[in-house]
């Protein structure tokens, strides 16, 4: 059985955690096999975004307590590697250049919230919730935990969510800005599809800078973010999706960017 498992639907690329037996904690296949997935979807002119979601409505319980007491035995060095086995997967959600969109069933906890929390886009069923509870177990968050929660809310309220590691409402997480969408139970494959189908009608190229520059935001002074918007509007300007659009917009007729995928 597959712990990482491919479904097209549409124009939108679902890979889902396959290990429904313990909540879809974490293995070494899913979490190996998530950046070749992700760079082979990335070069797939047809897909216009990916879905990350969780077998049998659980998005993710985190890091498998019995493999991680098993690391004890293992020098830190040799720890670090394992965990870099998980930052890959971080980096290669924020490399991809389709959008990455977390579709949270059930839970999303651990290191299973920083996966979530890395996509693009993130659409939560109501009933659902977000738990970052390392210390509960005496450990500390990773796989980009602190960094995500950081980048949309206060300081205050990330050192809450981490220190007491308590289950988050994902109506809550909507109202500090970690979901993008609420959607009722059962209804957030319906809800990402809708988001798919919309990516698809904008121009790959527009929507991978798009991504490209939102990422760099965070890091870049002001002055080094236009530098960044000059060179990227600048291609833009010069590609063939401008030229549909501009067009388009100057004929009052509807851009078909579909033609470019």
């Amino acid at each position: 059985m597959s712990a990482l498992l491919r479904d097209r639907r549409g124009p939108v690329l679902w890979l889902i955690n396959n290990n429904p037996g313990a909540r879809n904690a974490l293995t070494l296949d899913y979490t190996g096999g998530l950046p070749a997935a992700l760079e082979e979807a990335g070069r797939d002119p047809s897909i216009a975004a990916v879905a990350l979601a969780g077998a049998e409505g659980f998005f993710c319980s985190g890091g498998d307590l019995n493999i991680l007491i098993e690391r004890r035995e293992m020098d830190v060095a040799a720890r670090i590697e394992a965990i870099n086995l998980l930052h890959d997967a971080i980096r290669a959600i924020r490399a991809c250049p389709k959008p990455v969109i977390a579709a949270v069933e059930g839970g999303a906890a651990g290191a299973g919230a920083s996966i979530a929390l890395a996509c693009d886009l993130v659409v939560a069923e109501r009933d659902a919730y977000f738990a970052v509870s390392y210390l509960r177990v005496g450990l500390t968050p990773d796989g980009g935990a602190t960094s995500f929660l950081s980048e949309v809310m206060p300081r205050q309220m990330v050192n809450e969510i981490i220190m007491f590691g308590e289950k988050v409402p994902a109506a809550r997480m909507h109202e500090l800005g970690a979901v993008n969408q609420l959607t009722d139970p059962g209804m957030a494959p319906e809800a990402v599809a809708d988001l798919g189908a919309r990516l698809f009608q904008t121009g790959p190229e527009a929507l991978a800078s798009a991504k490209r520059l939102s990422l760099a935001a965070a890091d870049n002074s002001v002055s080094d973010q236009l530098d960044l918007e000059a060179e990227e509007m600048a291609e833009a300007q010069g590609g063939a999706e401008s030229g549909e659009g501009i067009s388009a917009f100057l004929e009052k007729r509807k851009a078909d960017f579909t033609r470019f995928r």
